[in-house]
């Protein structure tokens, strides 16, 4: 490895796909950003044309190489929008239905007769039942593509999060393949044994088949095919979820310390030494995996922050959401205004 020689990495997030250089000091060279479009079909529905989530990421990735003026690469890294869900066709990589966000609530009738039933989701998963989670996505994209539970049974098809659409098409079709981070927010995953669970494949009728193969967060994913200026044979060498990616950056590894994000919503996680659950309601989840193992969190969501600011400037015809915070800024207090941005429910 040489001095000249950088870190990609890709974060693809539910309204923008950045591409940043790091240096060896982990320091950033250079950086770039596009935009994603969200569709909203019908209230209470959010999905992504999944073609153009990947066509962010090409142009964003190209045009930071480009400006930066070099393709010394070591090795891509790749945090993503969670919970966001797609089925694509194994032969021509073509999506086979659009990308359910995670904000997407279509299927709230289907876990609301999961709760009925009782079923022990939370023991398994850490997760509650609720359509902010991938299982039930999966499951309504199957039904809503011709044949899609047969193709997905004979193989044809594949399912995953945006990890694993991200490295599909970086490696050429060749790999698919998640990181543990990702698929312990699908609800399939189960905690304790960090693999697909049977029972809960079974319970939302999802083959096997059709899912990616889960590896530690950290590790050899496969190598890029090439394409523009990004070169053929650079290791992929890292998938995580954004939001747990930001508690390893953040050095949040004592149980105690306690990272916040913002951007579209906002997550609150803190680590834990060992697997437990809360009695408050709060989400059990894996942190991260590494090679000697997995480490798990406690999360709580927030669905709406960010994009309630960029709400807020729709509604008032303002180009700039800055420019909403700073007219807010003006007045001393909201005269007993307030807004709670439950756009999507409460988290």
């Amino acid at each position: 490895m040489t001095a000249a020689s950088y870190i990609l990495a890709i974060d693809q997030g539910t309204t923008n796909t950045k591409a940043v250089l790091v240096d060896r000091q982990g320091r950033i060279a250079h950086r770039v950003s596009r935009p994603v479009a969200c569709y909203f079909p019908k209230p209470g529905w959010v999905e992504q044309d999944a073609v153009e989530v990947w066509e962010s990421v090409k142009q964003a990735v190209e045009a930071c190489l480009m400006e930066a003026g070099h393709t010394d690469l070591i090795g891509i890294a790749v945090s993503n929008q969670r919970e966001s869900v797609l089925v694509w066709d194994r032969a021509t990589g073509q999506p086979a239905g659009p990308v359910v966000i995670w904000q997407c609530r279509r299927t709230s009738a289907f876990c609301e007769a999961l709760r009925e039933k009782g079923e022990e989701i939370r023991e398994r998963t850490g997760l509650p039942i609720d359509p902010l989670f991938s299982a039930s996505k999966i499951r309504w994209l199957l039904d809503a593509i011709p044949d899609g539970q047969a193709r997905a049974e004979a193989g044809d098809l594949c399912a995953g999060t945006i990890d694993s659409w991200v490295v599909w098409n970086l490696t050429g079709g060749r790999v698919h393949r998640c990181d543990v981070s990702n698929a312990s927010r699908t609800q399939l995953l189960n905690l304790k044994t960090a693999a697909w669970d049977e029972h809960l494949l079974a319970l939302f009728g999802i083959p096997r088949a059709v899912l990616p193969e889960i590896r530690p967060s950290s590790g050899l994913f496969g190598v890029t095919a090439g394409s523009g200026s990004l070169p053929a044979g650079v290791p992929i060498a890292g998938l995580i979820g954004d939001s747990h990616a930001a508690l390893f950056g953040q050095c949040g590894f004592q149980p105690g310390s306690v990272k916040a994000t913002y951007g579209t919503g906002s997550s609150l996680m803190t680590p834990l030494d060992a697997l437990a659950f809360s009695s408050q309601g709060i989400a059990t989840t894996v942190a991260w995996g590494l090679p000697t193992g997995v480490r798990y969190a406690l999360e709580g969501n927030i669905s709406v922050t960010g994009s309630a600011v960029q709400w807020c400037a729709d509604l008032l015809g303002i180009d700039d959401p800055a420019e909403a915070a700073a007219l807010a800024e003006r007045v001393e207090d909201a005269g007993g205004v307030y807004v709670v941005p439950a756009f999507v429910g409460l988290g």
